[in-house]
């Protein structure tokens, strides 16, 4: 690497004390007979930087979007933690740039919802995060990228953004969704016979939603009668994050629809069938609903 300077900065630069005392020069021709003309001085030409000013000196404050729940923990409060049950480990999130979904602390009227996608014939790979604020701010957190084969996300595409009203609606809206009550890992249930799938081809996915009563994990494999039944929560999310960098955008070329997996699902479910818990699935504790706000008790009127 190689830095830059004009020969007027070098001039002030090696000059002495009283000729710094000056100011800088007037632009040129200068008085002296120096012309801006540009130079490069190799690093090794210059001092060693102070290799304790790495760990000592204050960096400059990351945007709020990159993590939107960064707060301290107030008293009886705690992160959901080990109620986190969707296999992926704190340091897994922070190598996709993201904070750990455990650590998130989510007070009254907030929430946090998020997707997997994971191709079963590509290690091609996305997540969206939507948190949604107590403040009434919202913010959309997106990454893809190669998740094998190098020792990081490779190709990592990503964008930290606070998200419009409207698209926020769209996420607080499948907070109440019977979607949730799902068990965690599904099989298909069809004229009285189990399905046993192996994804070898599609797209599994995951839904995960953290709210202060408690988080589920919802996994689904790649086929559509599986992926429909998580549908309203996938394309809610997917909305959410799609517009802001075409290079995401390409890994999702049907959009944010679903709709021929909604129809599989529905059809599953009109034909008799069902989804019935796996035999991987893991129970979860049910959802403790937010009590209703209480409003104030109406003004007495003086006598």
């Amino acid at each position: 690497m190689r830095r830059t300077f004009t020969a007027a900065t070098l001039f002030l630069a090696l000059t002495a004390a009283p000729a710094l005392a000056q100011g800088p020069l007037p632009p040129g021709p200068h008085p002296q007979g120096y012309e801006q003309v540009t130079v490069a001085i190799p690093n090794e030409a210059l001092p060693a930087p102070d290799p304790q000013a790495w760990w000592i000196d204050k960096w400059p404050k990351k945007p709020e979007a990159t993590n939107p729940l960064l707060r301290r923990a107030g008293r009886g409060e705690r992160p959901p933690g080990a109620g986190i049950q969707n296999g992926v480990p704190p340091l897994l999130y922070r190598l996709w740039g993201l904070p750990p979904l455990q650590d998130q602390l989510v007070r009254r009227g907030e929430a946090v919802v998020e997707m997997w996608a994971r191709p079963a014939e590509t290690v091609r790979q996305a997540v969206v995060r939507v948190t949604l604020r107590g403040d009434g701010r919202a913010f959309v957190q997106g990454r893809a990228g190669f998740g094998c084969c190098e020792p990081e996300i490779s190709r990592l595409v990503r964008f930290d953004e606070e998200l419009a009203p409207e698209r926020a609606a769209a996420v607080r809206a499948i907070l109440q969704d019977p979607l949730w009550n799902q068990p965690n890992a599904v099989e298909i249930v069809q004229d009285g016979a189990t399905l046993d799938l192996t994804c070898v081809n599609g797209v599994s996915y995951d839904v995960n939603l953290v709210i202060p009563g408690g988080a589920r994990s919802l996994h689904r494999a790649c086929s559509g009668e599986q992926i429909g039944s998580i549908a309203p929560a996938l394309s809610a999310v997917l909305s959410a994050a799609l517009g802001y960098d075409p290079r995401f955008d390409v890994v999702f070329p049907r959009g944010a629809g679903f709709e021929s997996d909604r129809r599989d699902y529905q059809a599953l479910i009109s034909g008799g069938g069902g989804l019935n818990p796996a035999r991987t699935n893991v129970v979860q504790p049910a959802l403790v609903p937010e009590p209703p706000l209480e409003e104030p008790a109406p003004a007495v009127p003086a006598p």
